[in-house]
């Protein structure tokens, strides 16, 4: 074969590998990142708890599109992700014990997670959790981050979110899961049209979660898929302007719409506080 036929094939493969990576990509520099307002103590709060895809540099993740579309004048809506952050790591850096110091009762809690939970146990970027939802652990040597110089003993990424919901509930606040945002990675289906991915494989695990503790699972990655896949492939990577999971501010727009009309869908006691 010539080389120059060689040539489209060559792109394709590339093309392929460069949409099915099996890590996340580090979030943009967090500059200019929106100050939090002080919360208003007579009102009810929503907490948001995720990682970059809910708050991201300036209006780059979802959770700072979302208070608009609240009557912010009955309910705070307070975005405490963290970029770069996992199910573990947000805990570790002692993320969540702050929220939990601004929590009350009568409170909720969005709690998304997933993104960066497949990294690594230990090392340079030590913010993986274990699979599954089991009460399996490792011990792990840490040498870096908050923990550097002791042993870590990881747990199932099952294990961190019920720790997370015991403590919501703790509080008297009422825990609610959130699927994992939708990345902009695509392959042919049965029907031998392209589709976007709709799970990372934490999908599974936080129905699981929520069925045995009695936990709504608000599926906003459906809702985002289906959207994308409206809009089609093309039309799609606009929204993912610096790789496959972290959008422009208007890809963060679509995805806050996308959790409104899960929470719809979901009859959850949220939507009393939508706007109309």
């Amino acid at each position: 074969m010539r080389r120059h036929a060689l040539l489209p094939l060559l792109l394709l493969a590339t093309t392929l590998h460069s949409q099915t990576p099996s890590t996340t990509p580090d979030a943009p520099p967090q500059t200019a990142l929106p100050t939090d307002a002080p919360l208003n103590p007579k009102l009810p709060t929503l907490f948001i708890v995720g990682d970059s895809t809910a708050r991201n540099k300036t209006d780059l993740g979802w959770g700072d599109h979302l208070a608009p579309l609240f009557d912010t004048s009955r309910i705070n809506v307070a975005n405490r992700a963290v970029a770069g952050r996992s199910s573990r790591t947000y805990i570790n850096e002692g993320r969540w014990t702050a929220v939990l110091a601004e929590m009350k009762p009568g409170d909720f809690v969005l709690i998304q997670m997933g993104h960066n939970d497949g990294g690594d146990l230990g090392g340079a970027k030590p913010r993986g959790t274990l699979k599954g939802i089991g009460e399996d652990t490792k011990d792990v040597p840490q040498t870096t981050g908050p923990l550097a110089g002791q042993t870590e003993t990881v747990h199932t990424y099952g294990w961190y979110l019920r720790k997370y919901i015991a403590e919501t509930r703790a509080k008297q606040a009422t825990p609610i899961l959130l699927t994992v945002t939708v990345r902009n990675i695509w392959t042919s289906g049965p029907d031998g049209k392209p589709h976007i991915e709709r799970d990372m494989g934490f999908r599974d695990f936080e129905y699981q979660i929520g069925a045995a503790e009695h936990v709504p699972v608000i599926d906003m990655a459906t809702v985002a898929a289906d959207g994308w896949e409206t809009l089609g492939r093309e039309k799609t990577v606009t929204y993912f302007p610096i790789d496959h999971t972290h959008t422009s501010a208007a890809g963060a727009d679509l995805n806050a719409h996308s959790v409104v009309t899960a929470l719809r869908n979901a009859h959850s006691p949220l939507v009393t506080y939508l706007k109309p």
